[in-house]
């Protein structure tokens, strides 16, 4: 008896320091105010559970101008402070988790543009748009972790290969699939970073890593995305 007590409580020691520790890996923690990992962790060790976060893809919102890109939870907010990111290094754009093994959760354009792919992206596209809200602006909107976790495999649709330039894509086309890559970072699960960027006074595109060269997302899906209006985790929906 007390061989199998000492069993039990060894087993649960080790499942303990293995939620810990998947806990610590996809979550460093954050030194700001949001709770978007909670919803996050629910989403990624829940799958049962899932169904009811999911936004899907190419929904539109009344009167919105963008497309969503892909099936899944919108977790990390726009100016998120969760983890990885804190109060000194907000998050850049939204972060969608989708339900699937990686590389089979599609990625679609948001609205119509021009699609660049760098020669050394391995994980990432960026299309050039006339901004709908703003006519006569150009704004850009970047897609990126779509690869494998090691880099080794991409999964930007092949009709993009490295070194595509100025590339005219329509409203919903196919780009890729959600991945892991995140290059020298640490993968934080599988998911689509998107981010809404502005171009500099040659109309070329800024820096998407820093807060000051994107913009809220929001009015272009016509959904709260940044995390002033949504400080509390919950299921984003139109309206």
């Amino acid at each position: 008896m007390r061989q199998r007590i000492a069993l039990s409580l060894l087993l649960l020691a080790a499942l303990a320091l293995v939620a810990v520790a998947l806990y610590q890996r996809y979550f460093p923690r954050g030194d700001g105010t949001s709770s978007s990992n909670v919803l996050i962790h629910e989403f990624l060790l829940y799958p049962e559970k899932r169904s009811p976060l999911i936004n899907m893809a190419l929904e539109r919102c009344p009167g919105a101008p963008f497309v969503l890109p892909s099936a899944g939870l919108i977790g990390l907010m726009y100016g998120d402070t969760a983890r990885p990111y804190s109060t000194a290094r907000r998050h850049t754009g939204i972060d969608i988790f989708g339900d699937g093994a990686s590389g089979t959760v599609p990625v679609h354009a948001v609205y119509d543009g021009y699609l660049t792919r760098l020669p050394e992206w391995r994980s990432s596209v960026i299309l050039r748009h006339d901004d709908p809200l703003q006519p006569g602006r150009t704004l850009w909107t970047y897609y990126t972790h779509m690869a494998s976790r090691d880099g080794a495999a991409s999964y930007i649709a092949p009709q993009f290969p490295a070194g595509t330039s100025g590339v005219f894509v329509l409203q919903g086309t196919l780009l890729g699939y959600q991945g892991e890559y995140a290059g020298s970072g640490v993968p934080v699960a599988m998911h689509l970073h998107l981010s809404v960027v502005l171009s500099d006074a040659a109309g070329q595109f800024l820096n998407e890593a820093v807060l000051a060269n994107t913009v809220d997302p929001s009015p272009y899906f016509g959904l709260p995305l940044s995390l002033e209006d949504e400080p509390q985790p919950r299921p984003i929906r139109c309206g």
